[in-house]
């Protein structure tokens, strides 16, 4: 993984240093052991001398001369020592030098982690944390100390991690590619994680390796690809229609009036009346779900010019008031006190959003109940929330809501909620929505900061 050549040589070099020094410690214990042993002798022989009658004196001090030797086995002691020092200190050297390699390696791998744009996490075979690097404490969220803490310390939104690691750890084989969305400040983040066996040089499994990496920018672009391609093959069937439906609507509706304006003050049964009056309904709904088919299949782009929420939200409020007012739902506009940025957005386009939601709110209220409209501004983006007291959305439905088309009331066509997710992607900005037993809210994102 990192070039550690010169940290090998070091070793097979300290090895060789470490005998020569073996080596020479060895001379140096048998050269003081052979001294010792000489100024033993010497002693003795000294006594002797003491001792002796004067005509063995001469034979005595010649004995005593050739042990005298011992000055050049204290040269050979002073070389022993000389060469056991040099050894040494190549020892050390060599020793620091394998030390500051080692050290260096550690720096390398831990400024290549650090580095990296994907989170990097590692556990063992009991699946606790041993290391991560800060890419991956930010997006996994985590703060403080997690080494030897279990995987599942990292949270709900992250459940997917202990999955796949349990996966790994039970199959030994890795897992690739596996996307999960999370909600970072509000918004939605899209995090894509991989998992694989972590073993050492001997090929012994250790634990495993987890890497999370941010692909919410690389998912919205897909998706957006997905939805230019649905409308571009759509804008050519809206076109079909308009033409080939729409004109023989108008015509039809025509004669229905005539035929209406004709039988005028007759006596008509009332079956007859019922009749002219569902023609008359389906020519009008036929025509929206045209309409409404056309504006989605559209892929124009919208005009951009400095747009004030806060003034559009105030006269949103002022047109559905009677409406609200009859069906008893109170309305509640919340405002920054301070004054907000404009965007650059449609106009037109931002209302349509802003009565579709409401109006949905309002049916969703037939009884009665509160409808609360906010403005707020987080950072460089401005979020508006729509929420009313309704009984809120089924579960089996939430996942289609924004499907053109889908509806579960009569008389929808199903593309309220649709339109309003293009114009908001259209945008830049995302449309999300929280519902409940206690009601129903609908978050629109939009950033202050487009260009035209």
């Amino acid at each position: 993984m990192f070039h550690v050549y010169e940290t090998r040589v070091s070793r097979g070099f300290q090895l060789a240093i470490g005998g020569l020094t073996l080596l020479s410690l060895t001379g140096l214990v048998v050269t003081l052991w052979i001294l010792a042993d000489f100024q033993h002798e010497q002693e003795i022989v000294a006594r002797i001398i003491r001792d002796l009658p004067d005509s063995d004196l001469a034979v005595a001090r010649e004995l005593a001369g050739e042990l005298r030797f011992q000055s050049q086995l204290s040269i050979l002691l002073v070389l022993n020592i000389c060469v056991t020092a040099v050894a040494l200190a190549l020892l050390v050297r060599a020793y620091l030098n394998s030390e500051r390699s080692l050290r260096e390696v550690k720096v390398l791998a831990s400024d290549v982690l650090g580095s990296m744009d994907q989170g990097v996490l590692t556990t063992d075979r009991n699946e606790s944390i041993t290391s991560i690097n800060p890419r991956g404490m930010e997006l996994l969220g985590l703060h403080g100390n997690v080494l030897d803490q279990p995987l599942s310390v990292v949270g709900i939104e992250h459940t997917l991690l202990s999955v796949i690691c349990s996966h790994v750890n039970a199959h030994h084989s890795p897992v690739r590619d596996c996307d999960y969305t999370i909600t970072t400040q509000g918004h939605e983040q899209t995090l894509r994680a991989g998992c694989s066996l972590l073993r050492n040089e001997q090929q012994e499994e250790l634990g495993t390796v987890i890497h999370v990496r941010d692909v919410t920018e690389r998912a919205l672009m897909e998706q957006r690809l997905r939805r230019m391609e649905r409308y571009a093959g759509l804008g050519s069937l809206a076109t079909g229609l308009q033409h080939e439906i729409k004109n023989p609507l108008s015509a039809l509706s025509l004669h229905v009036q005539l035929l209406d304006e004709a039988l005028m003050g007759q006596n008509l049964s009332p079956e007859v009346d019922e009749m002219l009056g569902v023609i008359h309904t389906e020519i009008i709904r036929l025509t929206a779900v045209l309409e409404g088919f056309r504006d989605y299949a559209s892929m124009s782009e919208p005009g951009r010019s400095d747009v004030d929420l806060a003034a559009l939200i105030n006269k949103l409020a002022r047109f559905i008031r009677p409406q609200a007012e009859q069906q008893h739902v109170k309305v509640e506009v919340n405002l920054a006190e301070k004054t907000l940025p404009a965007i650059k957005a449609d106009s037109v386009h931002m209302d349509q959003v802003l009565l579709n939601l409401a109006l949905n709110a309002l049916q969703a209220m037939p009884d009665g109940g509160t409808l609360s409209i906010s403005l707020q501004q987080e950072g460089e983006w401005l979020r508006i929330k729509v929420t009313d007291t309704g009984k809120g959305i089924p579960a089996e439905f939430r996942d289609r809501i924004f499907d053109p088309y889908f509806t579960t009331r009569n008389d929808g066509t199903g593309m309220g909620l649709a339109l309003c997710e293009k114009i908001v992607r259209q945008h830049d900005g995302t449309i999300d929505v929280k519902t409940g037993a206690g009601g129903t809210t609908f978050s629109v994102i939009l950033p202050i900061n487009e260009k035209l």
